[in-house]
């Protein structure tokens, strides 16, 4: 029956092409993460595709699963953008940071500052033709920043990232109330691949590499040897 169920194909029209999942593909390809997804996990992702109209081979979705948590469902900002853009009630949006600026705390739009700038947060409004007012979003950057790669690379764009995803979901309920960014979740891909890797060189570090003298069935440590060979080039000279 398992079998079936991750073999059985789901498909469904997303932007006029059509989109085809199976569990299989789903646990192969669209997942991330250092654990494996459970059968239910990996149907809920595909119900989720299905009603949302989601493309995961454009990225507009992935599953993210590490070990002792549940999988996380996670959108890109780029399936916001789209589904707002299709919405014939959108009417634009504006975004920016909010940002210290000597004694004043200001907003700038877009993602520029100027040198000497602390970057407190971002901000963004929506607008909908069918309503007076836009809705706002406003997030703090102390709040969002984990410190990982991305973070620390481009810190502006991300803040004001995950502020537009607020406002536009916030704006369009119906299309975007189920969907979550990477940034938004506890699923942090790049810190937990840095950990895993680094606790790999943890467990490694106390090995030492070991030769076998077969003539003299002896086992020497390469890494003391090279060491007596260091320390003697240092006392001695090197040779010309």
């Amino acid at each position: 029956m398992a079998n079936e169920l991750m073999t059985k194909e789901c498909s469904f029209i997303v932007n006029g092409e059509e989109v085809k999942l199976t569990g299989n593909t789903v646990k192969k390809y669209l997942t991330k993460g250092n654990d494996t997804v459970t059968d239910q996990e990996v149907v809920m992702f595909i119900n989720l595709c299905r009603y949302q109209k989601l493309n995961p081979f454009l990225n507009e979705a992935y599953l993210v699963k590490f070990k002792g948590s549940p999988a996380q469902i996670i959108t890109s900002k780029e399936a916001y953008m789209k589904k707002a853009e299709a919405n014939h009630n959108f009417d634009g949006m504006r975004a920016g940071l909010i940002v210290q600026r000597g004694n004043d705390i200001i907003e700038v739009e877009g993602s520029f500052t100027l040198k000497g700038d602390i970057l407190l947060g971002a901000w963004a409004e929506v607008y909908r033709k069918d309503r007076k007012y836009p809705y706002v979003s406003k997030v703090s950057f102390e709040e969002y920043n984990r410190g990982q790669s991305t973070w620390k690379k481009m810190p502006k764009t991300m803040i004001r990232k995950v502020a537009i995803v607020q406002a536009l979901r916030e704006a369009f309920p119906v299309d975007l109330g189920a969907l979550y960014m990477e940034e938004e979740t506890n699923a942090v891909v790049d810190v937990a691949v840095e950990n895993e890797v680094q606790e790999e060189i943890n467990e490694k570090a106390n090995s030492k590499p070991l030769s076998i003298d077969i003539d003299n069935k002896e086992v020497i440590d390469v890494e003391s040897e090279e060491e007596t060979k260091a320390e003697q080039t240092i006392v001695e000279g090197p040779g010309f």
